[in-house]
């Protein structure tokens, strides 16, 4: 995408969106559509950039961990997550944006698999919820990017590899029968 055109809003319903457009939104473009409902931290992503519709469900593990935090006095509109959502508009790039929607989803659904689910997700929220959103506010905006990236990538390899590796391992083997 040469030519961007970024939209952030939040419905109604308390639902944000994010819209990037490539050209004109009026005219001729591709484009991708994050839709997520905060409350809940499900939602999809619409992407036209192939030539064909692509639609993937996308769960938040930043919004999971505070509402496992938080428990009963959880609001969608805490602090931590304003501050983030700010974050994210202002300062995280349209890539990492797109790839956090990609893996978040398969990242929360293997931490639920744990019996130790309420450690990991306590763990994200002290060590990268907090420590972003206090870097955020002193203006250390460099180290709340490092730390929210560094966090995709350790999380993506502790969860999403192992169900990468048994997937294959299964395909390879049905091959091999």
């Amino acid at each position: 995408m040469d030519k961007e055109d970024i939209e952030v809003h939040t419905d109604k319903k308390g639902k944000d969106h994010i819209n990037i457009y490539d050209g004109d939104k009026r005219g001729e473009h591709s484009s991708i559509h994050i839709n997520i409902d905060t409350k809940t931290g499900k939602g999809q992503i619409v992407d036209t950039t192939s030539g064909t519709k692509q639609t993937t469900d996308t769960q938040c593990y930043l919004t999971t961990a505070c509402m496992r935090n938080m428990k009963d006095t959880f609001d969608d509109k805490c602090e931590e997550l304003q501050i983030l959502r700010w974050f994210r508009d202002s300062f995280v790039s349209y890539e990492d944006i797109i790839h956090y929607y990609r893996v978040a989803p398969s990242i929360v659904k293997s931490i639920n698999k744990f019996k130790e689910k309420d450690e990991v997700y306590s763990y994200i929220y002290n060590k990268v919820v907090k420590d972003c959103v206090e870097a955020i506010k002193k203006g250390d905006y460099e180290f709340a990017y490092k730390r929210y990236k560094y966090s995709v990538l350790t999380l993506e390899e502790c969860y999403n590899k192992p169900i990468i590796e048994t997937s294959l391992s299964k395909i390879l083997k049905k091959k091999k029968d």
